[in-house]
């Protein structure tokens, strides 16, 4: 008999099955997670992100894990665990900022070539198909230097990793919206709002835009695992944030190779698994609820888990 799941599970989960519901279940649960440890990060951190030394003195350079620094320290005298959990409150804020910034102009772009169509169409379609020609990475090295000039500050170390990230994300929705946008323009209740006079405007935005966006929230999460490994690729080539203005894992990453050539693994472990497990959670949880939006693979693994629980 196929198994009966509790209506108090959320939707996503009781529509899921097999593998695809560990998927999301993971994927959930390693999310929640991130977003615990940047919300509540001054209450984990034992010190600031970029404090050097307590009532006792100097923290010292690459101490082995203790009480006091339950992960050791760093080469500059860093406190590990600190440096972790503030780094995924810098991961946080890079991606709110990132999807702020691609998802607007992606969205509005897209509305306005899907529904107008004519030259404006196709010069911002090939655009689009111009700026994937720019991995994403060296899109982001080239923004860092130009908005902060090589000098990796607070505002101008995430300015530069949410802007190069953005501008690489906005084709993304641009092309998702604009393949809506034309389904949708071609409904009769779109052709009903024309017949009775309706202006443009009124239709694109009321009409045509509130049904063209409802996949855009599953794109999301995927485009927040590209966001932390953006802005890790940045800090671990020089082009990040300075260690007291942020904590960033990329950074802290960097600074740690040299220690594990020399046997101290306290250094490199806590933001390598901090980047592995934020990014595995973010996608598999895209992955997953990408997969419950499509009818035809949510009733093959429904079908499938009834057919195991009825064996």
């Amino acid at each position: 008999m196929a198994q009966v799941l509790p209506r108090r599970l959320p939707l996503p989960i009781r529509a899921s099955a097999g593998a695809q519901r560990a998927m999301l279940v993971t994927g959930a649960v390693l999310t929640a997670l991130f977003l615990l440890t940047a919300l509540a990060g001054p209450l984990l951190a034992p010190y600031d992100h970029a404090q050097l030394r307590d009532a006792g003195g100097l923290f010292g350079s690459q101490q082995a894990p203790s009480g006091d620094h339950p992960l050791g320290t760093t080469i500059a005298g860093y406190d590990v665990l600190s440096r972790t959990v503030w780094g995924a409150r810098t991961a946080l804020e890079i991606i709110l900022a990132a999807l702020l910034l691609s998802v607007v102009p992606g969205t509005v772009l897209g509305l306005a070539s899907g529904y107008l169509g004519g030259r404006l169409d196709r010069f911002l379609v090939g655009l689009a198909d111009a700026l994937y020609a720019f991995p994403p990475l060296l899109l982001a090295i080239v923004m860092s230097i130009v908005i902060s000039g090589g000098q990796s500050s607070l505002t101008g170390g995430l300015g530069a990793a949410a802007c190069a990230v953005a501008v690489s994300f906005v084709p993304q929705y641009f092309r998702v919206v604009r393949a809506e946008v034309i389904r949708v323009k071609a409904e009769p209740f779109v052709d009903a709002a024309r017949v009775i006079g309706t202006g443009t405007w009124r239709i694109m935005f009321r009409h045509v835009l509130r049904n063209s966006v409802r996949t855009l929230p599953l794109i999301f999460t995927i485009n927040a695992s590209e966001a932390i490994l953006t802005l890790a690729g940045l800090g671990f080539l020089g082009f990040g944030i300075e260690p007291n203005s942020a904590a960033e894992w990329g950074y802290d990453l960097n600074r740690s190779v040299a220690d594990v050539t020399s046997g101290l693994w306290w250094t490199a472990i806590p933001p390598g698994l901090a980047i592995v497990l934020t990014v595995l959670g973010t996608t598999l949880l895209g992955e997953s609820l990408t997969d419950l939006a499509d009818p035809r693979l949510r009733r093959r693994a429904t079908t499938t888990a009834g057919g195991k629980g009825d064996d």
